[in-house]
């Protein structure tokens, strides 16, 4: 699953942004082709949410420029969302509603109506096994259910580029294991990115890796090649030296 004969599906340029004096992306440029599983790791504050909200058009970016499908996000806002399934950190949504309402608010929002929605709701529901809690408000349920619909909502207009924020983030084993099989066989004819800080999952279901901290971007390469920057090609000793060595250097450059 490289990607190889696949286009391009999203295109970041220079990316940079600022709140006053906190500079959290800084220059950073990568694509994401159709077929590709990315995934995207940093230390806590590196940038990965703030960058995932430029992409997804909820940030306006200070400077660069992010195309997903042909569509500038800043162009062509709706095109680029209309195309995106994004799920933010923690799977915000309405408590009070029950599953079913939500999924028919979210389909509804996307443009559904009568049997195309059902059908649309249908499909979601058995793919992520909803059934069992239709008819409950999303506050009474527990955080792997309410992380499924997080997800439900993320693919029910099935797009072809998915942006989700700690996907697995708080869910069991078990869960974990259905959200990454999950995220598998939807990966061969779409482009994911994934935010994570749980290293194992790159391993387990991305293509590629990109590290970025303190806002810039320090590695992109296969899993494999990320191994291979540790001595015990180990994930998480890779991760440890790449991201050690970066704060190092800045800790330098502060005293020189």
């Amino acid at each position: 699953m490289t990607g190889e004969n696949h286009s391009v599906a999203v295109e970041v340029k220079s990316l940079d942004k600022q709140f006053g004096n906190i500079h959290a992306v800084r220059d950073v440029s990568f694509s994401v082709k159709h077929g590709e599983v990315l995934g995207f790791l940093g230390p806590n504050g590196a940038g990965k949410s703030t960058t995932m909200k430029m992409i997804t058009g909820f940030l306006e970016p200070t400077a660069g420029t992010v195309i997903v499908n042909g569509h500038d996000v800043t162009i062509d806002p709706i095109k680029v969302k209309s195309s995106i399934g994004y799920l933010p950190e923690g799977a915000p949504s309405y408590g009070e509603m029950t599953v079913l309402s939500f999924l028919r608010f979210i389909a509804e929002i996307r443009g559904f109506s009568g049997s195309e929605m059902d059908e649309r709701i249908s499909s979601v529901v058995a793919k992520i096994n909803l059934e069992a809690v239709l008819g409950q408000t999303i506050e009474t349920l527990s955080k792997g259910f309410k992380r499924r619909v997080g997800m439900a909502q993320t693919i029910i207009h099935d797009p072809d580029v998915l942006i989700m924020d700690e996907p697995t983030d708080g869910l069991d084993p078990n869960q974990k294991h259905e959200v990454r099989s999950l995220i598998k066989e939807m990966a061969e004819k779409k482009a994911i990115i994934i935010s994570t800080h749980i290293l194992e999952e790159v391993d387990a279901i991305c293509s590629r890796a990109i590290i970025i901290t303190s806002g810039q971007l320090l590695f992109d390469g296969t899993p494999s090649e990320l191994r291979s920057k540790s001595e015990k090609n180990d994930i998480d000793d890779a991760f440890r030296i790449i991201t050690t060595e970066h704060y190092q250097k800045q800790g330098e450059v502060a005293h020189s």
